[in-house]
């Protein structure tokens, strides 16, 4: 039915067009799922990459009309992972480091049923505001001890429902809602992204930093591990070098008696210890 069709409402053009030349002016271009993602993660995500980073929400029939249309190597790859409501990222860093940025900066959100509670859930004792009613039975099935006083529902002492890594019920999310409890923390990662002809699936862009930079540390003390033993001297390991071979060259002054003002002393101090041993040797020693 919609086939042929050439027109489109005003805003739907508009972000026809803006698919058209976005992808000409940045270097990369990064789809996020937006089953996935919540409108209230969007607003506090625009302001902080503003500037830096494009973000369009539209419909994947109308993205991929407007991709079709332009010769970028990777593109057609790419508009197959077009499904439903789609989130863009025009950009130009690396996805990378865009995906990093949008890992820290999650948000808590309030729960919905079935959701998994990434943190415990605690409900602190306090007075609630609410009136005493059907909420009550909400906070019973809660295993949430309450009392009524001056009007409202108290909580008597504090309470987790639900572990971490735990499903949070129906009812127990509507209850977290009226308390404003978000036990849901949420960021965002890019399910594919096209860098200048090079596609990238999600588990491909997604960087453990911490692990990555512990690797560094090892890495990088190895390396100087290897260029001390060599004797490969770098500005960055020259004081071990020479504390090394200075070390090196005490040991073999000392083992071979070759006295030096800073050896004398151990060289003496080794003679008459070998001296003594000799001493003892002779006076126990009894002719055959």
């Amino acid at each position: 039915m919609h086939e042929n069709r050439t027109t489109y409402p005003k805003k739907k053009a508009e972000m026809h067009q803006l698919l058209q030349e976005l992808p000409k002016k940045y270097k990369v271009l990064a789809l996020v799922r937006m089953e996935k993602v919540r409108a209230s993660q969007l607003l506090p995500l625009r302001k902080k990459l503003k500037g830096e980073v494009e973000i369009i929400s539209i419909k994947d029939n109308i993205a991929k009309i407007a991709l079709k249309k332009l010769d970028i190597p990777g593109l057609e790859k790419f508009s197959e992972n077009l499904k439903g409501q789609c989130l863009f990222m025009f950009t130009n860093m690396s996805p990378f480091k865009l995906n990093v940025l949008l890992g820290k900066n999650k948000v808590m959100l309030a729960a919905r049923s079935g959701d998994i509670a990434s943190m415990d859930v605690i409900i602190p004792p306090k007075n609630t505001g609410i009136a005493p009613g059907p909420m009550l039975t909400d906070f019973k099935e809660a295993g949430v001890p309450t009392k009524i006083d001056q009007g409202t529902i108290w909580i008597m002492k504090e309470t987790i429902p639900v572990k971490k890594g735990e499903p949070i019920p129906e009812k127990l999310a509507g209850l977290l809602g009226k308390l404003d409890i978000k036990p849901i923390e949420a960021g965002i990662l890019l399910n594919t992204a096209l860098e200048e002809g090079l596609l990238y699936a999600q588990d491909e862009m997604i960087i453990d930093l911490e692990k990555f930079r512990n690797d560094l540390a090892q890495a990088h003390q190895e390396a100087v591990s290897l260029s001390i033993e060599a004797s490969y001297i770098t500005s960055d390991n020259i004081q071990q070098i020479l504390t090394k071979a200075a070390q090196s060259a005490r040991s073999i002054s000392i083992e071979s008696g070759f006295i030096t003002d800073e050896t004398k002393e151990q060289i003496l101090q080794k003679a008459h210890g070998q001296a003594k041993s000799l001493s003892t040797k002779a006076k126990d020693y009894t002719p055959a």
